[in-house]
């Protein structure tokens, strides 16, 4: 066996108006973690895809121990030893841990002339598998009951059990805590010590320098450059993603919030282990932080806002006059928008055009007197939203599917735009974007709020509370812990409020 594991070399891949991949050369060695680095819309995960044989690359080889393989689909990838877990999981909840572990490929024993499934053996393999990477999970709990990063864990060991040398793992830490994410570092660390690569795709800049041995960026579609980490700093691997420095992370604030357009008071969930007697108020013009830590009912919160939970007690005002919110559309009519934290699973319709994802939250709006769609509308108001957002796309009938994480927020932002609303409610704008996307996404947030809009902004990432909010809320375990003003605000704080009432 030769230095590299893998090698992919000169990889082109081209769909209709963008070239995904642009003779791309990407190779790792055994037993080191590799990190993958790039704008959205960069590349690596259309390399990915044609690593593990979900694409057919164009031209180009994909070459394993040496020699030239050819993935024809994914079931070939794992039989390689090439195994992927992706950024949106997707178990079977109604099945326990065991049932999705082995899926597929479930142990049989014989009684007779029948073939039953061997649970027993099932769950022995199991619970094998699970103290080998020093995870602690019920094989017959339901995988619906448990957290992303117990779900993450299982299709660690579900590589595992295919004997990968090979395991891409995509954003892995995007909805992790620091504890989950330390256990994910320790269990990455004994599969490089056995000899398996790790492709690690993140945009967190302090794990990739910390986790990685070598780092691979790519630029839209072209490979850049191989380094090792220790060369690396944060404002080197960013001047190198986005081809140009990033003098500012974020854009100078140039809103100036005025009165008071929306005021809660005492707001507590119909579920008793959510929120409680949560009181604050927005201003127009305002951009309003949410922090807290996983678990600390941020989006419960903003959901119930807009008619998506039941609420136990507790008033809602806009401009002074109190309004009763029990649905989504009651929302809508009151000038509010929801952008949801999963884009994903509960944002985008992956298989419909951005004309159809533009407009699907207005959709009144285009009917004529029989009820019919007028497309032509539609088709303007897309252009108008694709144009001022700067999405780029090649068409405004490409499947939004297609489009790069950060152009997908900027389409689900343009779809809300597209119902005039006064208040915006986002949930974590900016998860799983790059930071060239992201600065685009801060300098829409910032112009919407001089428009006069006001936001109401849930991040978990503590540089984009600080850097973007005029106020910032702190909730803990449910309550409200405090609020502070942007200048008065650090990290330290902001912590410090975050864990107020924890045990």
């Amino acid at each position: 066996m030769g230095e590299y594991i893998l090698e992919m070399r000169q990889i082109t891949k081209e769909f209709p108006g963008v070239k995904a991949l642009d003779n791309v050369t990407f190779k790792v060695r055994p037993g080191t973690v590799h990190a993958l680095m790039g704008e959205n819309g960069a590349g690596k995960s259309t390399l990915m895809k044609c690593l593990f044989g979900i694409y057919k690359p164009d031209q180009g080889d994909v070459v394993i121990d040496g020699e030239v393989v050819e993935m024809t689909d994914s079931r070939k990838a794992l039989g390689m030893g090439i195994s992927m877990i992706h950024q949106e999981l997707y178990p079977v909840l109604q099945r326990n841990v065991m049932e999705n572990l082995w899926l597929g490929r479930f142990p049989t024993k014989k009684i007779g002339p029948f073939t039953f499934v061997d649970h027993k053996k099932m769950k022995e393999d199991t619970l094998a598998l699970f103290n080998e990477i020093d995870v602690d999970i019920d094989p017959e709990q339901l995988a619906g009951d448990l957290s992303v990063s117990k779900l993450q864990n299982i299709e660690i060991a579900k590589a595992v059990s295919h004997q990968s040398r090979i395991i891409v793992m995509d954003e892995p830490t995007s909805s992790l805590t620091s504890d989950e994410v330390e256990h994910l570092f320790k269990i990455i660390n004994s599969l490089r010590k056995k000899g398996v690569a790790i492709i690690y795709i993140s945009h967190k800049m302090e794990e990739i320098l910390r986790i990685s041995d070598e780092v691979t960026i790519m630029r839209d579609g072209q490979y850049i450059g191989t380094w090792h980490a220790d060369e690396l700093t944060t404002d080197l691997i960013i001047q190198r993603m986005v081809g140009r420095e990033m003098t500012q992370l974020f854009p100078e604030k140039t809103n100036t919030p005025s009165e008071e357009v929306l005021r809660v008071e005492n707001l507590t969930s119909i579920h008793p282990h959510s929120f409680k007697d949560v009181s604050f108020s927005l201003r127009k013009g305002e951009v309003l932080g949410i922090g807290g830590l996983v678990g600390a009912q941020r989006t419960e919160v903003i959901e119930a806002l807009f008619g998506l939970r039941g609420l136990q007690e507790g008033k809602i005002y806009l401009h002074d006059k109190e309004v009763h919110i029990r649905h989504p559309r009651d929302a809508k009519k009151l000038g509010m928008a929801l952008l949801t934290e999963e884009r994903r699973t509960t944002g985008i319709f992956p298989m419909l055009t951005i004309v159809d994802n533009t407009t699907m939250a207005a959709l009144p709006k285009y009917e004529n007197k029989f009820k019919l769609l007028n497309d032509n509308k539609r088709l303007d108001d897309t252009k108008e939203g694709v144009a001022s957002l700067r999405v780029k796309t090649p068409s405004t009938e490409t499947k939004i599917q297609s489009l790069s994480g950060g152009n997908q927020q900027k389409v689900l932002i343009a779809r809300w735009l597209n119902t005039n609303p006064e208040i915006l409610l986002l949930d974590e704008p900016t998860r799983g974007i790059d930071v060239g996307a992201k600065y685009e996404i801060y300098s829409i947030i910032n112009e919407l709020a001089s428009a006069g809009k006001s936001i109401i902004m849930i991040s978990s990432e503590m540089p984009e509370l600080l850097g973007m909010s005029d106020r910032i809320m702190v909730m803990s375990n449910g309550y409200m812990s405090g609020i502070l003003d942007a200048h008065e605000a650090t990290e330290e704080k902001i912590m410090e409020l975050a864990t107020a009432g924890l045990v």
